[in-house]
């Protein structure tokens, strides 16, 4: 018996130990190992999952078209990184595909991402948290009362806007406390928004007979649409069941118009509705938390909570673009073949949907091939800008440059180009290998069209300018129309290179200030 015991005793200080440096060597790689280096391998290992589960499940069309492997991985990647690029066509893929896409859209979106780093950012946090509640139980009365004396002396610094607090260790828990309330906030916003984004759709789809038949027509499942569209609008990524994207919806002006705030409040308004709805949930309850979030931004360290002045200047900017847009696509397209058989209320929210759609969410209702050049290429400035683009100048954008240049070493500053000499490169290596077929098919393979398709490959836009057969110089009896992106007619090696920038444009935010070491004279 005592042998036993002693073997029992052992056992518990041996798994013990073993928990004990597991957490640590947890704990280790999530401090050490860079965050660029962590979500390059779980966007690349999502894509390849992806891949696998879309190779084994079979299309509707099995019997007479299966997609080829890279096609399929193409796929694959552009639903992680929500770009939306497409080489097949989408009614190609079966229900159960769909819903495989529909998940990996879910799940490779920049709020979902997020979600997950703040959620180990709290972790580290934890053991904070642990320490001060085993103080708790040692003593509940001085716990009680130095929490509340340091929660009113942190409340009364940042209202006078003295940052220095009394205890670090208390400090830190309320830190925690802070970040645990921002992650139940940015959990509510992302549920909220696409559950009510989805009944929505729903209810839309069985009311009105005209978008009920669209979907009959197509073969496609009335609530595995209504979810799909709304993860996808949300995550800003744009694919869409149908091969003609929201072109067979163009007329259907309730449907655009429940998509467009999907579209504002899952990208470029993100921060500024997060902000609000921090404060807005502060005047209810956790009134202090919800002040350090609201003050303390940078000490958060939340790439998407920004400083007050920024989220304001943010809406403006984003608003000020659409306008922008609005005039010139109505200006030079209000009469066009795009927007035929439209009346003019159906043209006004068709416009500004699709404009709406030119930063990120790149779902569409007129063919990118017909509109002007002028049109065309400020679609392509768009797609270019990051998402928190803000025109009006913030007055702390330098010494926040400093810091990170402080932090980083001379070298790496030095050899970071910046992200139009890596457009520049990756345009210039696509025309090396369509070099063929831009002398043979100039009027689809032009660079203007080769720009289009990769800078919305690298703003995760999904806005492709197309083929057609029509257009060929040198007419081919085999050639098909076919309802996918441009790059669908590229050659392996073009589609390689495409991925290489869509994962790219994915984590362009760990090289937003390239390039400024060098300096043009």
């Amino acid at each position: 018996m005592t042998i036993i015991c002693s073997f029992s005793k052992a056992s518990h200080h041996l798994c013990s130990s073993t928990w004990c440096l597991t957490s640590c060597f947890y704990r280790l790689i999530l401090v050490r190992v860079n965050s660029f280096c962590i979500q390059l391998c779980y966007f690349l290992s999502v894509s390849f999952f992806g891949f696998v589960v879309l190779k084994v499940l079979k299309p509707r069309t099995h019997d007479s078209f299966k997609p080829r492997n890279l096609d399929l991985f193409f796929t694959s990647v552009s639903a992680t990184t929500v770009s939306s690029m497409s080489t097949v066509e989408m009614e190609v893929f079966s229900n159960s595909q769909l819903l495989v896409l529909t998940i990996l859209m879910l799940i490779g979106g920049e709020i979902f991402t997020s979600m997950v780093g703040l959620h180990f950012k709290k972790s580290q946090l934890q053991k904070m948290e642990n320490r001060i509640s085993s103080l708790a139980n040692n003593d509940p009365s001085t716990y009680q009362s130095g929490l509340v004396m340091t929660e009113k002396q942190d409340f009364e610094n940042l209202e006078s806007g003295n940052h220095e607090t009394s205890l670090d260790s208390s400090v830190d828990f309320l830190k925690y406390k802070s970040i645990k309330f921002l992650c139940f906030v940015v959990l509510g916003y992302f549920i909220v928004i696409q559950v009510l984004g989805v009944s929505l759709v729903s209810t839309y789809l069985a009311l009105v007979s005209s978008a009920r038949e669209v979907l009959k027509n197509k073969g496609l499942n009335l609530l595995t649409f209504s979810i799909f569209s709304v993860v996808s609008t949300f995550a800003n990524c744009g694919f869409l069941p149908t091969n003609e994207n929201m072109v067979v919806f163009r007329n259907n002006s309730g449907l655009l118009l429940i998509l467009v705030p999907q579209i504002l409040l899952g990208n470029t308004l993100f921060p500024s509705c997060l902000r609000f709805c921090v404060w807005f949930l502060g005047k209810f309850f956790k009134r202090v938390e919800s002040n350090y979030l609201l003050k303390k931004t940078s000490e958060i360290g939340y790439f998407h909570l920004l400083p007050s002045q920024h989220s304001s200047y943010l809406v403006v900017t984003v608003f000020g673009f659409i306008i922008t847009q609005f005039i010139l696509f109505c200006s030079m397209e209000w009469n066009s073949a795009g927007l035929s058989g439209l009346n003019s209320y159906q043209k006004t929210i068709g416009v500004l949907f699709q404009t709406m759609n030119a930063r990120y969410a790149g779902e569409s209702i007129v063919d990118l091939s017909t509109i002007s050049s002028a049109v065309l290429v400020l679609f392509v400035v768009m797609m270019y800008l990051p998402p928190y683009t803000s025109f009006l100048p913030i007055k702390d954008d330098e010494e926040i440059y400093k810091k990170k240049r402080n932090r980083r070493g001379k070298l790496s500053e030095s050899i970071l180009f910046s992200q139009l000499s890596y457009l520049a490169i990756f345009i210039i290596l696509v025309c090396i290998t369509e070099r063929r077929k831009l002398k043979e098919d100039p009027l689809n393979f032009n660079v203007l069209n080769i720009v289009v398709e990769v800078v919305s490959a690298y703003g995760r836009v999904g806005f492709t300018t197309g083929y057609s057969c029509d257009r060929q110089t040198q007419p081919n009896s085999n050639c098909v129309n076919k309802s996918y992106g441009f790059s669908g007619k590229w050659s392996d090696e073009g589609k390689i290179i495409l991925i290489v920038v869509m994962v790219f444009g994915r984590l362009k935010k760990f090289n937003m200030d390239g390039g400024r070491a060098w300096k043009l004279l």
